[in-house]
């Protein structure tokens, strides 16, 4: 295990920051036009989502730009009824949730991966005090709103990368926490973001994932045709997330590492519409 100061930033591979994401599995390209030759998309004029793009990712930039990339966008979403309501009300349970099984886990070195609105980052800031908070995202909007949310620079370390190639090293974090993140890219970029989990998390580290649960086929929402079409054309990635066994793709990535991960508490939220789990990393010596 690669171990920092509590003030560190883990020693970076800069050829990984903001590394350009592998876009070209099919279920980006049904969502998406013709390609041009150089590979990015014949965008429309009246399209606002090109003026976003500065380098991030296509998927990010052309379905979520109204949402995390506009500046009045991040004012008007990180207020807490709006957040609660995207979340059907059940944003504090969520958090409860969360931020029990983190109270648990070890803190020398905690990333969360990625931003989100609300008051997760400060509640992660004030849970590992006095270790600093490790926080990467690739959009720098996204960044700013975070560290106005904490009380002094050494207690959020930000960095700009993208999650599907961090340039941290192996092994760097005892414990990584996803809040939302996975159901909002694309298939390819999920394998690569639960890869790098694997490999940044060393033997005996905790993965916290707070998510959507699997295909709720019994649920109201999912049953009642208006509400299961408005909520995927919202999130464009949500069904193909909704079949992935994660617990299975967390291994197979893990064989490329000599590590396993195995579930050690799995909460159901709102009758199965969303999930608190914890993973506990280990070699698969053990």
């Amino acid at each position: 295990m690669t171990k920092t100061n509590a003030h560190e930033t883990p020693d970076l591979n800069v050829d990984n920051l903001c590394s350009p994401v592998n876009e070209t599995e099919s279920e980006l390209e049904g969502l998406q036009g013709d390609k041009t030759a150089c590979g990015s998309s014949k965008f429309p004029s009246l399209n606002l989502y090109r003026y976003f793009l500065d380098g991030q990712p296509e998927y990010l930039v052309r379905y979520y730009w109204w949402a995390y990339l506009w500046p009045v966008a991040t004012w008007f979403f990180d207020h807490q009824p709006i957040i609660n309501a995207i979340l059907f009300g059940q944003y504090k349970k969520l958090m409860g949730a969360t931020m029990a099984r983190l109270e648990n886990a070890p803190h020398e070195n905690t990333l969360q991966l990625t931003c989100v609105y609300g008051e997760l980052t400060p509640k992660l800031v004030e849970t590992v005090s006095p270790a600093s908070l490790h926080i990467t995202d690739v959009a720098t909007v996204q960044l700013e709103l975070a560290k106005s949310k904490v009380p002094n620079e050494q207690a959020l370390l930000a960095t700009r990368m993208n999650a599907e190639h961090l340039a941290y090293r192996d092994d760097s974090f005892s414990t990584v926490v996803l809040f939302f993140l996975l159901h909002e890219v694309p298939q390819q970029a999920r394998l690569n973001v639960l890869s790098e989990c694997m490999r940044v998390i060393p033997d005996g580290g905790v993965l916290l994932v707070t998510e959507y649960a699997p295909l709720p086929t019994n649920h109201i929402i999912y049953r009642f045709p208006p509400s299961r079409w408005i909520i995927t054309k919202l999130e464009p990635f949500l069904d193909g997330f909704w079949r992935m066994d994660v617990a299975s793709t967390l291994n197979e990535c893990g064989k490329n590492f000599d590590k396993k991960a195995d579930v050690v508490s799995d909460e159901r939220i709102f009758a199965d519409f969303y999930r608190v789990t914890e993973y506990k990393i280990t070699s698969r010596d053990e």
